[in-house]
């Protein structure tokens, strides 16, 4: 039984075959035609038998359209040689191999191939009656009715080659649509990935170094421990609001009315207060006029300062940290700098960097964090007013 996938392949092998043998009636009929007052041969078997050789050698076409053009040709031109009229009919399967040659072959080939057919079509039906006064039908004739089947397979081919490109577009747009969707939804996982790690890494480290400070002023200053005892509430529960807020944004991403606005440099006295509340003195230096920021830029600057001062929380020795903030007319560039006589321990993993980093060229920006010649450790952030990128953050709280 046929399946429906193998039925497609059949159906151009039908068409052939049908095809064939319309062509073969048609170069039987041809030769039967003559013109009054001109000769023909007595009998139309040579014809048809060349016909039938011609139309066998058709069925091949399709894959070999060069070898049967040559066959066809060489039938064609045996049954000129024998007085048949050079008709429409009696070059039917003439032009059914030209045409697969136009259809199928290179350009140099379907010259090739193609004039040479014509001109010795019409060389033999001159040559074979020098005489006759029938110019037009021997040679004007037979080189525009060959013409046309090199013509409509030309046309074949530039609509297949079309057909064609289109589908390879339709393919690569399609292929494009999901790598694009693959890349943005790691960056997606990025962008939730360096949230969560700000969120979570500031808070906890904050909370640990107040429940030490606590714990070693509980014997001697139980007033002053109960007060860091206080602080510590309120981190984490700055820490659960932030986290709730940003696992907001993941299940309610079209209710951007019900969540927290994004924090940015507005929030910096809070910030500097969680710390201080944990043991670090920081100091704020602002050069230049302040000037507005765009959301995504925002948000980036505090998320920079917060993992800076996260870090010297843990790692500066003299729990002493400068933050300076320094704006141009097209950039504002952030220095955070622990004042210890030796750096800091760079963190196990490298997430807080890599995650300042990334966030630092998402924006358009760059950033450089590593040990001070004097001693300590640094974090420099050159960023724009305005993100020279999507600013991915602008929801994001």
């Amino acid at each position: 039984m046929t399946t429906r996938s193998e039925r497609p392949r059949a159906r151009p092998h039908v068409m052939d075959v049908l095809t064939v043998l319309a062509l073969l009636g048609c170069a039987t009929f041809g030769a039967s035609l003559s013109i009054p007052g001109t000769s023909r041969p007595s009998s139309d078997t040579p014809a048809v038998v060349l016909a039938a050789v011609s139309c066998l050698a058709l069925l091949t076409a399709r894959d070999h359209p060069r070898s049967v053009v040559l066959v066809v040709a060489a039938c064609t031109i045996a049954t000129l040689t024998q007085g048949y009229l050079p008709t429409p009919l009696t070059l039917a399967p003439l032009m059914m191999a030209l045409y697969w040659v136009a259809a199928r072959t290179d350009a140099t080939s379907r010259r090739v191939l193609g004039v040479g057919t014509m001109v010795l079509v019409v060389a033999t039906a001159l040559i074979d009656r020098p005489t006759t006064d029938m110019l037009l039908l021997r040679s004007v004739g037979p080189v525009l009715w060959l013409l046309l089947p090199m013509v409509g397979g030309r046309n074949a081919r530039l609509r297949s080659a079309y057909l064609e490109s289109v589908q390879a577009r339709a393919v690569h747009a399609e292929r494009t649509r999901e790598e694009e969707a693959r890349l943005r939804v790691a960056e997606e996982r990025m962008r939730i990935a360096r949230e969560l790690h700000d969120v979570v890494a500031h808070h906890m480290a904050v909370a640990n170094a107040q429940a030490g400070t606590a714990r070693h002023l509980a014997p001697t200053q139980p007033e002053q421990a109960q007060k860091i005892l206080d602080e510590l509430t309120a981190t984490t529960s700055s820490a659960l609001l932030e986290l709730r807020a940003t696992v907001g944004v993941l299940r309610q991403a079209d209710d951007a009315d019900s969540l927290d606005p994004a924090p940015g440099l507005h929030r910096l006295p809070e910030l500097i207060a969680v710390c201080e509340s944990a043991g670090l003195t920081v100091t704020v230096t602002t050069e230049g006029e302040p000037r507005p920021l765009s959301p995504g830029v925002d948000l980036t600057a505090y998320r920079i300062i917060q993992e800076a001062l996260t870090n010297a929380t843990k790692h500066a020795p003299d729990h002493e940290a400068c933050v300076r903030l320094a704006y141009s007319d097209s950039r504002l560039l952030i220095t955070v700098a622990n004042e210890g006589a030796t750096a800091p321990a760079l963190p196990g993993g490298g997430f807080g960097l890599m995650g300042m980093r990334e966030r630092a060229h998402s924006v358009g920006g760059h950033l450089r964090a590593g040990p001070r010649p004097e001693g300590g450790f640094e974090v420099t952030t050159a960023l724009p007013l305005h993100s020279q990128v999507t600013d991915e953050h602008e929801a994001t709280p």
